[in-house]
């Protein structure tokens, strides 16, 4: 009989990264492990108590999350993204039963939530003094606990620990969106879909003029379009980056492969973090000319000038 995977992510149960993980398949039939960061998240599947995790990466507002980055880019053992998955953010403010807005004298809230209604708690609670804790459906918990007077987080949350709604939809920008990585040990990567995403982390040898022009060269050149490049320290010294890269395609197709093995040339160190399914509802488009069969067919005839002589 075999096992039920177990499935870390950021806790407790009704945080996004609970509903984004109730959205893949594997989690049908898993053992789910809410834990209280990132990292913990991350450190289960490390030591073998998970078998993956799903992290937020990034979101469409407040950009990339710097602590699901890091670990990806840090000194712990290597981990692969297998899939990813994208969720709207939307976000309630939060009180137990009889509260009135008038009566929120503090709230409770992630970083990244407080960060996406800031101005709508400074227009409706301005007297409210917001505390920020390790997550959403956290905050919502304390709430529900008498800890703070309201909290805000997905209207799950409210469901989950018998909350009441105050106010729906406050985030500052509507349409949000984050986009969530299940994160496990390193097996070699799925077949190609025909619409995948590689992600990967490029360590600068050294810091010179155009060093991120050369990584950006051996993708354009090969027409590998980037969605999404972000710089980050190295932990070292001052002035130390590396650059954490999403682009299309997968590395089984010649294209990407081309390019990231020319990044291995160039760079100190590459470290792949996976190729797979893309999910966010754009289609991968190849160039004329950067087709597995046009690089398949400039080696045969590369190899006949070679023989022969003869184009």
């Amino acid at each position: 009989m075999t096992a039920k995977p177990r499935l870390a992510f950021l806790g407790p149960a009704g945080t996004f990264a609970h509903a984004a993980l109730r959205t893949l398949p594997i989690a049908d039939d898993a053992v789910l492990l809410p834990l209280a960061n990132v990292t913990l998240a991350i450190d289960a599947v490390r030591a073998g108590d998970a078998d993956g995790a799903l992290v937020p990466l990034e979101n469409s507002v407040e950009g990339a999350v710097p602590a699901t980055l890091d670990e990806l880019a840090g000194n712990g053992a290597p981990l692969m993204i297998a899939e990813e998955t994208y969720l709207p953010v939307l976000f309630d403010l939060l009180a137990r039963a009889g509260t009135a807005l008038a009566d929120v004298r503090t709230v409770a809230t992630h970083p990244h939530a407080e960060a996406q209604t800031r101005r709508w708690l400074l227009a409706n609670v301005p007297e409210a003094t917001v505390v920020l804790v390790g997550s959403t459906a956290g905050g919502a918990k304390a709430a529900a606990d008498g800890e703070y007077d309201a909290a805000v987080a997905p209207p799950y949350s409210g469901e989950l620990y018998g909350l009441a709604s105050l106010a729906h939809d406050i985030a500052d920008n509507h349409g949000a969106v984050t986009r969530f990585v299940l994160l496990a040990r390193p097996t070699p990567p799925g077949k190609p879909t025909g619409n995948d995403r590689t992600t990967l982390v490029a360590y600068l040898r050294e810091n010179h003029s155009g060093a991120l022009l050369e990584i950006l060269t051996e993708f354009a050149a090969r027409a590998v379009n980037l969605t999404r490049i972000e710089s980050r320290p190295t932990k070292g010294r001052i002035g130390q980056y590396c650059f954490s890269i999403d682009c299309e395609g997968h590395i089984d197709e010649e294209r990407v492969g081309d390019a990231v093995a020319a990044l291995h040339r160039i760079c100190a160190d590459v470290r792949f973090l996976g190729s797979y399914e893309r999910r966010d509802g754009v289609q991968t488009e190849v160039p004329t000319g950067r087709a597995d069969r046009d690089f398949a067919d400039a080696r045969a005839w590369l190899a006949r000038v070679r023989s022969t002589g003869a184009s």
